[in-house]
């Protein structure tokens, strides 16, 4: 970890949320004068979908290491040598991964499911955020967590979890429901084994947990509002939380195990923000003089 380059890491699976507490980050960011880099973790992905199908068609074989959530199918070298320069001199290498949804790159002429070019971060940043699926990934070759000086964790319930690639990936992806229940089955064993140990090294967890019937989360059903759901946040247990402060500033928030508290879903950016701004401010405040 750095005192001086500090690096912010939201991990979880797709679909999981990751985006809405992006967005919250972007907020503070920007309220309280952080300039960020922003790092998706897509664009550490090895293969392009054209890459994919080509490799599917021609070595059936290799269908089991082809997951976006198994190493084999990442450039983690690469993602792990960036946040080791970033650490050092506040800067490295990254690229984009381009989504349906990324209409402006689209427009410059990139195809959906390739890659920028590799580019520098812009100089002079004052920490790094990363979002996506490996931020605290540990395995015998890579150690990605070490480098991380706060590292959270969205986890929904996992039926929800489902649910919302669901919605996501039909809706503004344009996949097939049949398609994308057969990634999430097919990747499973990944999410296991890649996934799921990051949340055990997070200093925080956000886990947003439905109040309505997610039984079957096959079935093609409307994504839970945050009016149908709570948020519960778990601290490592040696983390200094204002909990009193917390539970006057979210209404309908309360304490339910410690080192727990549960907040009403449409509450989640506001505790992001409360919870998180103070960590930031800590981190930005033990830097080295430049």
């Amino acid at each position: 970890m750095s005192r001086e380059y500090p690096i912010v890491a939201v991990t979880g699976s797709s679909g999981a949320g990751t985006t809405t507490a992006r967005r919250a980050f972007e907020r503070m960011f920007l309220r309280e004068g952080v300039n960020a880099a922003y790092v998706d973790g897509d664009a550490f992905h090895r293969y392009t979908r054209d890459d994919l199908a080509r490799i599917r068609r021609e070595e059936p074989e290799r269908e089991a290491q082809l997951s976006h959530f198994h190493v084999e199918a990442n450039l983690i070298d690469r993602l792990e040598a960036l946040f080791v320069e970033y650490n050092l001199r506040g800067t490295g290498d990254f690229r984009r991964y381009i989504h349906a949804e990324d209409k402006r790159l689209i427009e410059e002429g990139h195809r959906v499911g390739s890659f920028t070019e590799w580019q520098r971060l812009p100089a002079g940043t004052d920490l790094l955020f990363y979002e996506g699926l490996h931020g605290g990934l540990v395995t015998d070759e890579y150690n990605i967590a070490r480098h991380v000086d706060l590292l959270v964790g969205i986890a929904p319930a996992v039926n929800l979890e489902w649910i919302q690639k669901i919605d996501r990936d039909t809706n503004l992806r344009g996949y097939s429901h049949e398609a994308v229940v057969d990634t999430i089955l097919g990747r499973m064993q990944d999410y296991v084994r890649f996934i799921q140990p990051q949340f055990s090294r997070t200093h925080i967890n956000f886990q947003r947990v439905p109040t309505v019937d997610t039984t079957n989360p096959f079935e093609q059903q409307a994504v839970p509002t945050d009016a149908e759901s709570f948020v519960v946040i778990r601290f490592r247990d040696r983390m200094q939380i204002d909990f009193p402060y917390l539970l006057a500033m979210i209404e309908g928030s309360f304490i339910s195990r410690p080192h727990t508290i549960v907040v009403p879903g449409a509450k989640m950016p506001l505790a992001i923000e409360l919870i998180l701004a103070p960590k930031i401010e800590a981190l930005l405040g033990q830097r080295r003089f430049r």
